[in-house]
């Protein structure tokens, strides 16, 4: 259904255009460069009945946007949360707004769709005093009502079917945090009654009539290239059809064929693949994960950077797992084409689709029904294109969902990395000198939040022998273990306590030692004691625009490390809404446990052995810590993220903590198989 259609299915109401200042917003409703939509309802659409429909471009992924920016109207528009409904990620339906990544849903989309609520509150307040003959100034709005004295009226009887519209500027009064009624409480999750009854349907979920389902004859290695395929066993195997294209652009580590068949269940579809016959022309050589550090220095850009005293640390790759695989259902139409599929960027799927099957914006709709979670992991349309090449040559729908081992092999990865620092405090504890190089990761959190004289710091682009991309955070997760591995190093070298050396740094960042002095205080960090097996570590950062400072306690059992306890302060501006914030901390802890303990993907001869979770080490419940969240509300700053910054504390006060109970300071990720004679639980 298309915009237009959907309004003149929803009836008259109210429709606002968002622009700021200097004229219309820019950004793109299908890609880059194209302006944001001015047409009408861009943002929201108040219903004869006094229903309210927002739109934005942002998904859900799990982080319960659906729920904050759901509150968010609710309080400028004075309306119950209940009677507020959100479009999201639906390419013919939505404006565009940049995907979801980088935790920018809360700072870009909190702010706009706060501003259009409060705009269509004027207007409301303006229609009531119309109606009335009104003083504007006696009328209130509460509970998607105007009242005046006698009068009351309900927002679809101020609107009676009529469809207005408003440009607005960017200083549109808002309501101060402060006196927030809806916003900033710990509003119930939306929908979360269909979504633990299974009725939520997610990608892998959805069914077309005449459905059918797919499957992809993937390389035996990354980059092999087809030489030859006989298909007459897989054809002749009844209700079958084989799909063979080749691709004039080869996608990364996947070549220029796609071959796939399509067959009326998933079984059927198995035994088809399987009996294809293929030849493939292997692939150059390449690195495995236990030589592959060395790799990334020989092959950086302008060579590797040399200086006296580099440590070295090293991070291994590690897959983004998921909850729901990669997922699609592709059919076309007359020409036209409509995916669903689980994606952070419908806009981005969209163009990819236009692109490979050369058709205009209007002939290519994508939908994002809701996924489920992606850690970064789900910015690229590889489902959406193979389910598409598939059904167009089925010439009906067909379903693609990848499966566990899929996803764990042919998704992206988040980088592997060499990086090497090297440093020098002051005895008075004055960093003097500091010096940070990351090879291939990435540059998120390259740039120390510490005062620094005169630091030195570069990311090396370099190649890479796996398909790498977006994780959560980032390059922020290895940058930050380093240097606050390495802060605890410097601190050890001049024999002060690693709390009071980063605080004396951090004098030109209030808001980091205000999360460091918290998480310390609610941990009982100058209370620690040292006894046998038991080791205490700290770290500290800055992501997002949020501020992170997290307190361990790990101990050993049977030559066992264990994570005992985590103490975790977080502070990202004004609290939108607590309870899905502590979730966001807590959850962020719980997967960057993995990461720095045991996730790590093997692979060597271009193919990954790690592509199972039989062979995969994810946290597990009984690696789960006693957790406490203690949250910095400022309500006095703009609000921010809090999808990534929380996962970069946990793997350095970890590794701090080891090193407090053993003496042995482990400089990989993930630790636990660097640790002398230690196992796991």
């Amino acid at each position: 259904m298309r915009r237009r259609d959907f309004f003149a299915a929803m009836g008259g109401g109210i429709a606002v255009l968002l622009v700021d200042d200097a004229g219309a917003q820019q950004g793109g409703r299908g890609g880059r460069g194209q302006p944001m939509p001015q047409d009408v309802g861009a943002w929201l659409h108040i219903g004869e009945d006094g229903a309210v429909t927002a739109y934005t471009g942002k998904v859900e992924i799990g982080q319960n946007a659906r729920t904050s920016l759901t509150a968010a109207v609710a309080e400028e528009l004075r309306v119950p949360v209940a009677s507020v409904r959100f479009v999201m990620g639906d390419t013919a339906l939505t404006p565009f707004d940049g995907g979801t990544s980088g935790s920018q849903s809360t700072p870009m989309m909190w702010p706009q769709i706060r501003r259009a609520a409060a705009t269509a509150r004027e207007m409301l307040l303006d229609l009531a005093a119309q109606k009335w003959n009104a003083d504007r100034a006696s009328i209130s709005i509460a509970n998607g009502k105007a009242t005046s004295g006698s009068h009351t009226a309900g927002f679809g009887e101020l609107t009676q079917g009529q469809k207005l519209v408003k440009t607005i500027a960017a200083n549109v009064p808002l309501t101060p945090a402060t006196e927030w009624k809806v916003a900033g409480t710990s509003v119930p999750k939306v929908a979360a009654r269909e979504i633990v009854t299974g009725a939520h349907k997610y990608p892998s979920d959805i069914k077309r009539p005449g459905l059918l389902h797919g499957k992809i004859l993937y390389p035996p290695q990354f980059g092999a290239k087809l030489a030859s395929l006989d298909q007459s066993a897989a054809a002749a195997i009844p209700g079958v059809k084989v799909a063979h294209e080749v691709l004039a652009s080869p996608r990364a580590g996947f070549g220029s064929d796609v071959v796939g068949v399509v067959a009326p269940d998933g079984e059927t579809a198995e035994k088809a693949v399987a009996a294809l016959r293929a030849e493939w022309t292997p692939a150059a050589a390449q690195p495995s994960s236990s030589d592959v550090y060395a790799y990334f220095k020989q092959n950086a850009e302008g060579g590797p950077a040399s200086g006296p005293g580099l440590i070295t640390y090293t991070i291994a790759y590690i897959a983004h797992v998921p909850l729901e695989p990669r997922a699609a259902v592709a059919e076309w139409n007359e020409g036209k084409l409509t995916v669903w599929t689980g994606t952070q960027s419908p806009f981005g799927v969209r163009r990819e689709l236009m692109e490979h099957f050369q058709l205009p914006e209007e002939s290519v709709h994508v939908i994002m029904p809701d996924t489920g979670s992606a850690y970064g992991g789900k910015h690229q349309g590889d489902a959406a294109i193979e389910a598409a090449i598939l059904a167009k040559a089925a010439g009906r729908p067909v379903q693609r969902n990848w499966t566990r081992e899929e996803e764990m092999t042919w998704a992206y990865f988040r980088p592997g990395a060499v990086i090497e620092v090297a440093g020098k405090a002051n005895p008075d504890g004055v960093i003097a000198a500091w010096e940070f190089h990351n090879y291939n990761a990435g540059a998120s959190a390259l740039r120390t939040p510490y005062h620094v004289p005169n630091a030195r710091e570069q990311f090396h682009q370099t190649k890479s022998p796996l398909r790498q991309g977006s994780y959560r955070c980032l390059a922020a997760t290895a940058n930050n273990f380093v240097r606050e591995c390495y802060m605890d190093e410097l601190a050890h070298s001049i024999d002060m306590d690693p709390l009071a050396f980063r605080l004396k740094n951090a004098s030109n960042d209030d808001r980091l030692g205000a999360v460091m002095e918290a998480a310390a205080e609610r941990f009982g960090w100058a209370k620690r004691k040292k006894t046998p097996n038991h080791g205490f570590g700290m770290a500290a950062g800055f992501e997002k625009g949020g501020h992170v400072a997290t307190c361990v306690e790990i101990g050993v059992t049977n030559g066992a490390v264990k994570v005992l306890r985590v103490v975790e302060a977080f502070e990202c501006g004004a609290v939108v809404n607590p309870e899905h914030l502590r979730n966001q901390v807590e959850g962020a802890i719980a997967m960057g446990l993995g990461g720095a303990l045991f996730e790590r993907v093997e692979f060597a001869g271009g193919k990954i052995s790690s592509n199972r979770l039989s062979h995969y080490r994810v946290p597990r419940f009984a690696d789960m810590p006693a957790i406490e969240s203690v949250l910095l509300d400022r309500k006095d700053l703009t609000s921010a993220g809090a999808g990534e910054c929380p996962i970069i504390g946990i793997a350095p006060a970890v590794g701090n903590a080891i090193f407090d109970a053993t003496g042995q300071r482990v400089r990989s990720l993930p630790m636990a198989p660097q640790v002398a004679g230690w196992g796991m639980l």
